[in-house]
C-alpha cells in the first residue's frame, strides 16, 4: 500500500480498531514518512487521553441550570417523567 492509503486509515489506528497485521504495516510506513508518524500518534495520544477521561460530573444544580439557559433561550422542553399508576387503563386478558 502506499501511503496516501496509510493517511486514510489513522483514524482507524488512533482508535486501535486495525488488525494487528495492519497496525505493524502502518508503523514500518511511518519510519519513513515524518508526517505520516506525528498524525498517527497525536490521534492515538487524543484518542487515549478522551477514553480515559471520566467525564463531567453532572450535580442536580448543573442540571437546573442548564435547563434554565435553555428555557431563557426559548426551548419548549418537557421533561419526561413516567405516567402515575393510577392513570394506567389495566385492559383484561383475552385469550
Amino acid at each position: 500500500m502506499n501511503n496516501e492509503h496509510y493517511r486514510k486509515l489513522v483514524d482507524l489506528y488512533a482508535g486501535r480498531d486495525l488488525p494487528a497485521e495492519l497496525e505493524e504495516e502502518m508503523e514500518v510506513a511511518a519510519v519513513d514518512d515524518l508526517e505520516l508518524n506525528r498524525d498517527m500518534m497525536s490521534l492515538r495520544n487524543t484518542v487515549d487521553a478522551l477514553r480515559n477521561d471520566p467525564g463531567p460530573d453532572y450535580t442536580e444544580e448543573s442540571y437546573q441550570r442548564v435547563l434554565m439557559k435553555l428555557y431563557a433561550r426559548g426551548a419548549a422542553i418537557q421533561p419526561s417523567a413516567p405516567a402515575p399508576m393510577h392513570l394506567q387503563y389495566h385492559l383484561p386478558m383475552q385469550g
